[in-house]
């Protein structure tokens, strides 16, 4: 007998043989406070918060800035004040204070660039002098583009953001946002403008005037998805990143601020992304445009109308959790015909365990015509049989 065949003899004797089991998967852990002192992680897909921590608290953003005067770009250029190959100037005034301040587009002083060029470069390579640029060339002067950043900001519900500058650079504090606006302002980009978000947000470099430069984006290229948004620092700010990243249809959001390391902010902002979508079941409950409910018409050719909405609804709810999940549609009614097809007219709100997590507009199945008198002598006749 071989030493081999002796060793498996007393192994038999002495030794319990336990069956190989499938490993569990390693889900990324919530980062620290000490890496992410202000984080926030938010579905967009589901208006949950998956995960916050100080969001409310004030910090300066530092470029993350940028992300306002993108916005407001987009805006501009969807209501036909700014045209992506309008072409601008720099002012010399502008030049010698701006160029290869910061991060820069080096854009020289006899520079003509059009408007795409200078938002490209405001969200890959965050230049300083390409957000100055855009501002006076879009708004006539630095002060007037703020005035509308602020105006836009207060709209879309940012309530305790101020800005002070269109590109983030240090001025004591007068600008200042909070994490949760931060993931506010990025869901008014993402959902008012997705088309612009796909061509501006999420490069992997720039090349302009010929200097190559590449994007400092922590997640994109690297977490499944990920598509952008913004970077920022400042000695004072520390380091700061607002992301995002969609998979099967499910798009998040987050915010991790006033890190004091670039490597803490990056490690953070990639294990938060991969938690949202490994610690959390994504369901459906209806699919884009099935009905959910109706709603009554008075003095209609139909007597009620289907409801539909735009999106999935889905809910996110923690693996291995079981949670109530309570609908409830809310519209002032009876509506009034005519109801045009697609017209928003009534919310679906949506509840864990009865706390409302999501209102979901929805619009009307078809259009619903004003009735004739024979159709409302028919209807009055069906109100009152019931």
């Amino acid at each position: 007998m071989t030493r081999f065949q002796k060793l498996l003899l007393a192994c038999a004797a002495f030794c319990t043989i336990i069956p190989a089991q499938a490993a569990e998967p390693i889900r990324p852990a919530i980062p620290s406070p000490e890496d992410a002192p202000i984080a926030l992680l938010v579905d967009l897909s589901t208006g949950q918060t998956l995960f916050s921590r100080d969001e409310d608290r004030r910090f300066m953003p530092a470029s993350i800035t940028k992300v306002m005067t993108t916005f407001l770009a987009f805006e501009w250029m969807e209501g036909g004040r700014l045209f992506p190959q309008q072409v601008f100037t720099i002012r010399p005034e502008t030049h010698r204070e701006w160029y290869a301040k910061g991060s820069n587009m080096f854009l020289p002083a006899d520079a003509r660039i059009t408007a795409d060029e200078l938002v490209h470069g405001i969200t890959t390579v965050s230049a300083n002098d390409a957000a100055v640029v855009l501002a006076e060339g879009a708004a006539g002067s630095v002060d007037d583009w703020l005035a509308a950043m602020n105006a836009k900001a207060r709209e879309i519900g940012m309530r305790d953001s101020h800005f002070g500058t269109p590109n983030g650079w240090m001025d004591e504090g007068h600008t200042f946002v909070t994490a949760h606006d931060l993931a506010t302002l990025a869901r008014a980009m993402i959902i008012r403008h997705p088309s612009k978000y796909r061509h501006f947000v999420g490069a992997e470099g720039l090349e302009y005037n010929g200097v190559i430069q590449r994007n400092h984006d922590p997640i994109s290229g690297v977490v499944e998805g990920a598509d952008g948004i913004k970077t920022g620092f400042t000695n004072q700010a520390g380091y700061g990143f607002l992301g995002s990243a969609e998979r099967n249809g499910r798009r998040l959001v987050m915010v991790v601020a006033a890190s004091p390391t670039s490597r803490g902010r990056n490690d953070a902002a990639r294990a938060f992304m991969e938690w949202g979508f490994s610690a959390f079941d994504d369901q459906v409950l209806f699919k884009t445009e099935e009905r959910i409910g109706t709603a009554d018409v008075q003095d209609g050719a139909l007597r009620q109308v289907g409801l539909v909405a735009k999106a999935p609804v889905r809910v996110a709810l923690p693996q291995g959790t079981q949670a109530k999940i309570d609908l409830a549609i809310r519209y002032d009614g009876p509506l009034k015909a005519p109801v045009a097809e697609g017209a928003e007219v009534a919310r679906l709100v949506v509840s864990l365990d009865g706390r409302p997590i999501n209102t979901i507009p929805l619009v009307a199945e078809s259009s619903v015509l004003e009735a004739t008198v024979l159709q409302r002598v028919f209807n009055g006749i069906a109100g009152w049989v019931g």
